[in-house]
């Protein structure tokens, strides 16, 4: 890679600080309710993929969402985003942040991280260099100058390599990463801007069963620091993690609660599990 090019993915003259508030100076302090989608419904080309949807996770909570395909699951994540609108609802955020009103850009930076399933790490830098480029407020930076890293964006660094498991792993690069370091690695590079909601999609895919083990106390850890949103398939994995399972059908929610009344759930049986 050329030092100009380098030079331009590193800079760290301009670094959003109010990336970093803590929820009680970003939040109402009354609020419990970190997410609000209320009657929620989106059509594409006739197709309903959210109908009616009403989904409401708590402040520090670990929320695990599961439902067969086409169940409505990256849709709900596309319209908390802003990648989808929907045609009726409320979408949010805390007590007054309307997220309907905002941009893609604008609702990463008022503090939603979102994960997807395939990792996107910069494979040709080493995990250090991704967890810095994580701090650019502008992800097109490649002709700027660069500018030395602070001793507190250091620390900050420090901090969430040891969080994600790869503090000793910062020298490596990212590309020579096993896929589970890899999205350890991803999940770093959010954490990197502080975000309060985090969602994050089938985290486990294609890990074995040891890396399942580790993403599982990762995500857990990161509970009650900050809101987590898990989207997963594996059954024994959301086992593993769920404290409140949401089961989406149809667009809309099927069935809510612990993992036993989920699987208790005779509609749920009849449904996902095709009892």
């Amino acid at each position: 890679m050329s030092n100009s090019l380098r030079s331009g993915m590193l800079r760290r003259d301009r670094v959003f600080e109010f990336l970093a508030p803590s929820v009680s100076e970003r939040l109402d302090t009354q609020c419990s309710t970190m997410l609000y989608m209320e009657n929620v419904s989106v059509s594409f080309d006739g197709f309903k993929a959210i109908d009616d949807l009403n989904f409401y996770v708590d402040t520090g909570e670990l929320r695990c969402v599961i439902g067969a395909n086409g169940a409505g699951k990256t849709t709900m994540m596309d319209i908390i985003t802003g990648k989808t609108r929907p045609d009726t609802g409320k979408v949010v955020f805390g007590r007054n942040v309307d997220l309907l009103t905002l941009g893609v850009e604008q609702i990463a930076l008022a503090g939603i991280g979102r994960k997807f399933q395939k990792p996107t790490v910069f494979e040709e830098l080493n995990v250090f260099e991704n967890l810095e480029l994580a701090l650019a407020d502008d992800k097109k930076v490649f002709s700027t100058l660069r500018v030395k890293i602070s001793s507190e964006q250091l620390g900050q660094i420090e901090d969430v390599a040891a969080i994600v498991g790869l503090d000793s792993l910062m020298r490596k690069r990212a590309g020579a990463l096993s896929h589970g370091q890899k999205q350890w690695l991803e999940i770093g590079m959010l954490l990197m801007q502080r975000p309060l909601l985090l969602l994050v999609d089938e985290p486990v895919a294609g890990m074995t069963h040891q890396e399942m083990e580790k993403t599982g106390q990762l995500l857990s850890d990161l509970a009650g620091k900050h809101t987590v949103v898990v989207v997963e398939h594996d059954m024994e994995f959301i086992r593993s993690i769920a404290n409140r399972v949401t089961v989406l059908n149809q667009g809309s929610v099927l069935a809510e609660g612990s993992m036993d009344d989920i699987q208790q759930n005779d509609a749920v049986r009849r449904v996902y599990l095709g009892e």
